[in-house]
């Protein structure tokens, strides 16, 4: 049995797929024609289910092993089927017992009815479970190239979706990173400008009170160093610029990185969460709050990235 050639399928088609995809796929051997359907959806890691005739179980792991080469992540589930055309691949099963039954039944019923026992053998044959058709058996090693020829192809067409669905998800989130990398410009803007607003606040309380010191005093000045430093996110700052730079790199990134994503989401989440907490303005706050809901999208997007 062969395995997957190299270049027949890639692993991706373009940076970034979603998970989500159904392909179809047709191959003919010696009058016998084998349908493959593929059908993905979301799974945190590759999970694979393969439904064959009876007589070709042993080719699950075959077939797994070419699903394994083309998807990385999802749960994948592939139908085999077959179609012989005509009955005459088929072989005619009589249940005699069956038959017995119905006859013997049939003749009870009509000497109950005081009517004319007229059975024949096409009345019989006509009824449920009589005859019945069993599809000739097929060797695997004859099977396998025509199934994996449409495995194959179900498996492509289900990647062209999977990568048209992905070409829109990687749209929604540059456009979504561009609205937070806008809003940590404005939050760095804003940060700069804490410190002395915090200065004025606290001279203007102590001029209220009745207890005015000079910009000089040395109290008000370690005050001030103090705020400062307690609400500095100059490093969270720039772990979130990184953060969006990285983001942009497993986005280009030939390799599916939908785990990778989804583990950075988290990083992201924890330098807001940060600055939300460290930050004493309500229009820095406003920003961080918008930031987070800018990223929760962005992780809907990526659950469904490969």
């Amino acid at each position: 049995m062969q395995g997957f050639a190299k270049g027949e399928i890639p692993l991706h088609l373009i940076a970034m797929n979603s998970m989500t995809g159904f392909g179809r796929g047709e191959a003919q051997s010696e009058g016998v024609t084998w349908s493959v359907e593929c059908s993905s959806v979301n799974r945190k890691q590759l999970e694979v289910a393969v439904n064959l005739p009876r007589e070709l179980a042993e080719l699950e792991n075959p077939a797994r092993t070419v699903v394994s080469a083309a998807v990385s992540r999802g749960r994948v589930n592939v139908a085999v089927r077959r179609d012989t055309g005509t009955a005459s691949a088929e072989a005619a099963r009589f249940d005699q017992a069956l038959a017995a039954h119905y006859f013997h039944a049939m003749h009870a019923l009509a000497l109950k009815l005081d009517i004319p026992p007229e059975i024949s053998l096409s009345d019989i044959t006509r009824l449920p479970g009589v005859v019945t058709q069993a599809p000739a058996e097929v060797a695997t090693a004859e099977a396998w190239p025509a199934i994996h020829e449409a495995l194959t192809a179900a498996l492509s067409q289900m990647n062209a979706m999977r990568s048209a669905e992905g070409a829109s998800l990687r749209a929604d989130i540059e456009s979504r990173l561009g609205v937070i990398e806008s809003l940590l410009e404005s939050i760095r803007a804003k940060a700069a400008t804490v410190p002395e607003h915090q200065r004025k606040m606290l001279r203007q309380r102590l001029e209220d009170a009745g207890l005015p010191l000079p910009l000089d005093d040395e109290r008000l000045v370690k005050e001030i160093a103090l705020f400062a430093d307690r609400t500095d996110i100059s490093e969270e700052l720039t772990r979130a610029a990184s953060h969006v730079k990285q983001f942009r790199s497993y986005l280009d990134s030939d390799a599916p990185a939908g785990r990778s994503l989804d583990f950075l989401l988290q990083e992201f989440f924890r330098e807001f969460n940060t600055m939300g907490s460290k930050c004493n303005n309500a229009e820095i706050a406003h920003h961080v709050v918008t930031a987070k809901t800018e990223l929760e999208k962005i992780r809907e997007q990526v659950q469904n990235a490969e």
